[in-house]
This record gives structure tokens, C-alpha cells and sequence, in this order.
């Protein structure tokens, strides 16, 4: 949907093990490479077995194929850092229009709140971003 703003999360397959701290700054850089050229990145988070993020498309750019980029790409260069083929990324996400604002400001703080439910006491989490909404 043209100029949607979407809530997004995919994960690891259960093969996939976790994401190390390495793997989690791929994800990072690919997340943060076209920001504000092909979408606005507002919040992200990327766990250890999942990614969450708040994301909108700019013109000329679909949803799906910025999500195809990220998984495909990031699971490329996992893969060769880890030794491994195949896939690493489940083939579905969930994805879901934030269609008014205080809507927005929920799933932002569900996001980056995301690393401390997991892992009560942590600070300064380094996979974890936000931008001016």
C-alpha cells in the first residue's frame, strides 16, 4: 500500500540456531544500508532468533521486495561466515499496516523494549535503533 508505514517481524528457521553478536551487526548494516533511499527505518531491534522492525517504503518500492533483499542477502552472508547453505530465515513474516499513531508509538516501544523482556538487567543493547518519527 502506498505510503504505508508497516510492523514487521521474521525469524530464523528452527534449524537456524542464533544469531551471534557477528551475525546480529550483518543484519544491523543491511537493515540500515538504504535507509532513506528505498524506506524509512523508524525503530529496529534484531534478537537473537527474530527481527522487529518498523519500516515504510518509499515510491517505486514494494514491501516484499525489501523484505526478499534483507532475508537473502543477510542470509547469504551468514551462511558464508558460518560455513553453512541453506536457508536461514523462515520463508514467511508478519507484516501489518500502522494505521494510526498511537499505534506507532506501541509497536516502537514493544520493539525496543523487546531486548530487556528477553533478557532481564541488559543495557546499552547494540542491535537496537530508532529514528525521528
Amino acid at each position: 500500500m502506498r505510503g504505508a508505514v508497516y510492523y514487521v517481524t521474521w525469524s530464523l528457521r528452527e534449524d537456524g540456531g542464533e544469531l551471534t553478536p557477528e551475525h546480529r551487526s550483518i543484519v544491523q548494516e543491511c537493515l540500515l544500508h538504504f535507509h532513506e533511499q528505498r524506506y524509512r527505518l523508524f525503530v529496529y531491534v534484531v534478537m537473537n532468533d527474530h527481527v522487529h522492525l518498523i519500516v515504510q517504503p518509499m515510491e517505486g518500492f514494494e514491501l516484499s521486495k525489501i523484505l526478499h533483499t534483507w532475508k537473502s542477502f543477510t542470509a547469504h552472508e551468514i551462511n558464508k561466515l558460518s560455513g553453512r547453505v541453506g536457508s536461514l530465515w523462515l520463508d514467511e513474516s508478519y507484516n501489518h499496516i500502522i494505521r494510526i499513531e498511537p499505534e506507532l508509538y506501541q509497536k516502537a516501544e514493544y520493539i525496543v523494549t523487546n531486548p530487556v523482556r528477553r533478557w532481564p538487567g541488559i543495557k546499552d543493547y547494540k542491535w537496537c535503533g530508532w529514528f525521528d518519527f
